[in-house]
């Protein structure tokens, strides 16, 4: 099954494009922080630079892994649930549910490979570039030289293997287990986990206000918190999505007419398929408006007190901004890979829409009013989570419960982020997809 495996990347490379760029991009930012370990232990560094290193290394690289997790997840849950008339295929010329696993994980063990194996030189000079930010902020010496090393190489290359052979072993595992017990069995498990995180990220936030107000380490529970929370939400993104559309069926008709009634009638049938793209917007959204309201609210504070920053200080905001930014990126990746992944794969369906009397910019509207659902979703789910954190920090750090001095530009920001990547991706693949004739694209599909 490996060398089917290997044929199967050599025949349809791009198939395997996205799982590739998320291996790589991941792989980057593990082995970028995790050089600062090996700067760390290098002769001759000394303490204060050696702690800020390694803290960088450990609270970046422990949101690098999951991130890199979740974005071959994401991407390989997507490629394998398309590929479910060839695994059929193949179950059917007597080929087992194990042998499927094993081609399927040898695949992306091999895709895996090869991007971590690219990512060792960005890697190593976006290692230099993270620490020529730390000396320049003044959190290490300027005398601290530079080191890429075992530590980097080997946590890049392992991470990257486990992340996408566990992804993808999760992956086919769901799309060979066709019976209506195994169903309702995963469903069973995904709403333990989403009750799960939802209870730990309260109970995380809820620690908040028995932290001491000039603790350190008091933005790190209503953080963890609010990310917590998003990804519970996220975990319950089908039902969630599914109710909404039962409610807002009749105003989305009315105000997108046959747009808007294919709009909620294929959403409703694709829910499960659709939680793929709403889980990065939730994340995203979650996580990046809940970390920089807090830092915002920690550098009031410190201002209003007049004090300046130490390198603690810094060096948490310095964290702060640089797990914004991979938020940032990986949830951008993530979501467009989905999207387009999942888009494309609908030129069958809509060329059947349009050999049924519907027109091209009807596909389009629906299109575009499926984005426009899924991104004020996804934005007001992970709002909902990023203020549960928010509001305890505040009430800790300042006398108020709202954090006053910041307007809604951080909140926008983010949901610009999110709806510019979800509207550009879904409907430019889709004007792509309907280049095709409709015929041919019906014809090409079966």
């Amino acid at each position: 099954m490996f060398v089917l495996a290997m044929r199967s990347i050599r025949q349809r490379p791009g198939r395997f494009a996205a799982t590739l760029l998320s291996a790589f991009l991941g792989a980057v930012i593990v082995m970028t922080f995790n050089a600062m370990h090996d700067t760390a232990g290098a002769a001759g560094v000394d303490d204060v630079s050696a702690e800020s290193l390694t803290t960088a290394a450990a609270v970046v690289g422990g949101y690098g892994t999951l991130l890199v997790f979740f974005a071959v997840a994401s991407t390989l849950t997507v490629n394998v649930r398309q590929r479910s008339e060839e695994i059929s295929l193949l179950r059917s010329t007597g080929a087992t549910p194990a042998q499927i696993k094993r081609m399927i994980v040898g695949e992306s063990a091999a895709v895996a490979l090869v991007g971590a194996v690219l990512a060792i030189g960005p890697a190593v000079l976006g290692g230099q570039a993270l620490l020529d930010q730390f000396q320049e902020s003044g959190q290490v010496a300027g005398s601290v030289d530079y080191a890429f090393g075992p530590i980097a190489l080997s946590s890049g290359i392992s991470v990257t293997l486990l992340a996408s052979v566990a992804a993808a072993f999760l992956a086919v595992r769901r799309a060979t287990k066709a019976l209506a017990g195994a169903r309702k069995e995963r469903g069973r498990m995904r709403n333990l986990a989403a009750w799960g995180a939802l209870v730990v990220g309260a109970a995380s936030v809820s620690t908040t206000f028995a932290m001491d107000e000039t603790d350190a380490a008091a933005m790190a529970p209503p953080a963890y918190g609010a990310i917590l929370l998003a990804v519970g939400f996220a975990l319950f993104s089908p039902v969630l999505l599914t109710g909404l559309l039962g409610r807002l069926r009749g105003p989305i008709t009315a105000l997108a007419g046959a747009s808007g009634y294919l709009t909620v009638h294929n959403m409703r049938r694709r829910a499960a398929e659709l939680s793929g793209v709403l889980m990065p917007l939730i994340v995203f959204t979650g996580m990046a408006t809940a970390t920089l309201y807090m830092q915002a609210v920690e550098s009031d504070a410190i201002e209003a007190s007049g004090l300046t920053k130490s390198v603690e200080d810094k060096n948490l905001e310095t964290l702060n901004f640089v797990v914004v930014g991979i938020i940032v990126v990986f949830s951008c990746i993530m979501l467009i890979n989905s999207l387009y992944a999942a888009t494309s794969y609908r030129r069958r369906e809509f060329g059947q829409q349009r050999l049924a009397g519907a027109t091209p910019g009807q596909v389009m509207g629906m299109v575009g009013v499926e984005g426009l659902v899924l991104t004020v979703t996804g934005v007001f789910l992970g709002t909902v989570a990023a203020v549960a954190g928010i509001l305890p920090f505040t009430m800790l750090r300042t006398d108020a419960v709202w954090p006053g001095d910041q307007g809604p530009g951080i909140w926008l920001a983010v949901v610009g982020v999110a709806a510019a990547a979800t509207l550009i991706t879904s409907l430019g693949t889709a004007r792509g997809t309907l280049r095709t004739p409709a015929v041919q694209a019906v014809a090409v599909a079966a």
